[in-house]
């Protein structure tokens, strides 16, 4: 539920409710009462007594046209069957004396009811035989000077006194149902909305202490939801951006030993080869050129691995634009063939292509950088060939979003242990770390560059073999 509706209902309903209770309560005690005691407490007694008075008051009444008649029977009995519906009493009065009453009255009920009486329709109750009674007097001059007061009683305890009790019940019952539905309503917004900004609080100091596992679960109303979604998903990059820096961290340590390992073998060389010169170990010219030819190979492999690096690093962040165009497959490929024949042939490497696409087929490539790709490909081919005869196939195949490029040679192959790993950078098998020359950064550039076509790489062994290296792009 929305919060803002919720709010205003839970409002309405600690006020409705305990009304639609309260009303309930008095109209069931109303009900009770009248049929139990045989009264009406609807207050129409209470409104017929100040109907009569009303009625005898008015300057245009018969009464007050013709006060003499206050002595007549007729008017008496009128008078009786009137009170008597309201289980009342009567009294006449003509100069203070009784004239006529519906019942014997002493002279100090009568004393005690004059007096009430005539303090201006005062209402105040009077006690009549342990019975409250509200009064209603009614003047009359009459003719010969004297003064007539007509005066009706009404017991209080069939009239207002069951008004009161239904304003102390209304009352009480109000008080309790308010004070219920308050505690129940708090109640309610604490397991709504207390308790999961609790929860949030708590999440909250678990990630700050550095529990970034700590899951928030949407809970609560629509916003503490939408608050409950908002921090789940900043946990989440959190969580992730933490991660890629612990990564990040661990891949620099791996670059920082895997360079300074493949960096340190030919260094070494250079060193031990300058102080052969030095200390005339090349003591003849043939030998000193022979010396210092494999101190230039190996300076130009160090410079080689130094410019691989400095390319991974420049794809790895970005730095190098691609040039793509629309670029015909099997030409292409075709034309990488002939600038690697006389490399592989003069290692007794075969190379052909397997042409199965239907009809020609382009894809937007980067040449330059697909061709470092290609090159880097048949270059691990050559390293890892243990064959008299090697061999290196091409194959093309197309689904229906893509062309499938797959180099494949029959090499040593590559254990399935090592298959997940060998794109990664500076990493080797065991067993040709210390006997294959190069970077190492051959396979992790290739995928940089596929990657940047919006491509895939993978491998494939087949034991010893060879390796298949499988290349996905996407048709133009």
């Amino acid at each position: 539920m929305n919060l803002n509706k919720r709010l205003k209902f839970a409002n309405a309903a600690t006020v409705i409710i305990p009304v639609i209770i309260t009303a309930l309560l008095v109209l069931a005690y109303l009900f009770i009462y009248s049929k139990v005691s045989n009264t009406n407490l609807s207050f129409d007694n209470y409104q017929r007594l100040n109907q009569i008075t009303l009625e005898l008051s008015r300057p245009e009444s018969y009464l007050q046209k013709n006060p003499e008649i206050i002595e007549e029977k007729s008017f008496q009995s009128y008078l009786e069957e009137r009170i008597a519906g309201l289980d009342g009493e009567l009294v006449i009065l003509k100069d203070e004396r009784l004239v006529f009453s519906t019942r014997p009255f002493s002279k100090i009920e009568i004393a005690k009811v004059l007096g009430i009486g005539k303090m201006e329709q005062s209402k105040e109750p009077v006690i009549l035989d342990r019975v409250s009674y509200t009064i209603q007097t009614v003047e009359v001059d009459l003719k010969n000077g004297s003064e007539g007061l007509v005066i009706l009683l009404a017991p209080l305890e069939k009239g207002i006194a069951g008004f009161m009790g239904i304003l102390i019940l209304a009352g009480l019952s109000f008080g309790l149902s308010f004070t219920f539905m308050n505690i129940f309503i708090s109640r309610q917004f604490s397991l709504t909305i207390l308790k999961p900004l609790n929860n949030l609080q708590k999440a909250a100091a678990e990630i700050s202490g550095g529990n970034l596992n700590y899951e928030i679960v949407e809970e609560g109303d629509e916003e503490i939801q939408e608050l409950c979604r908002d921090l789940e998903l900043m946990r989440i990059k959190l969580k992730n951006a933490v991660n890629e820096q612990l990564k990040l961290e661990d891949n620099r340590k791996v670059l920082i030993s895997s360079i300074s390992h493949d960096l340190k073998t030919p260094v070494t060389s250079i060193k031990g080869y300058v102080e052969g010169i030095l200390d005339g170990v090349a003591n003849s010219p043939e030998k000193t050129d022979r010396y210092l030819k494999t101190i230039y190979t190996k300076a130009q492999q160090v410079d080689e691995m130094i410019d691989d690096l400095l390319l991974y690093a420049k794809l790895d962040l970005n730095q190098i634009p691609f040039n793509f165009e629309k670029t015909e497959v099997e030409e292409y490929i075709k034309k990488c063939i002939l600038e690697s024949e006389p490399e592989l042939d003069r290692h007794r490497i075969k190379i052909m292509l397997v042409n199965d696409l239907k009809g020609n087929h382009h894809v937007l490539l980067d040449q330059e950088r697909m061709n470092r790709v290609i090159m880097n490909i048949l270059d691990n081919s050559l390293k890892y060939m243990d064959k008299d005869q090697g061999e290196i196939r091409i194959f093309l195949r197309e689904t229906k979003t893509s062309i499938i490029i797959e180099i494949r040679d029959n090499g040593i192959g590559i254990k399935e242990k090592d298959l997940p790993y060998i794109f990664d950078r500076f990493y080797r098998s065991d067993t040709a770390r210390g006997e294959i020359k190069g970077s190492g950064l051959g396979l992790a550039i290739a995928r940089q560059i596929i990657e940047g076509h919006g491509g895939k790489v993978w491998a494939l062994t087949h034991g010893d073999q060879g390796t298949s290296i499988m290349i996905s792009l996407s048709k133009s």
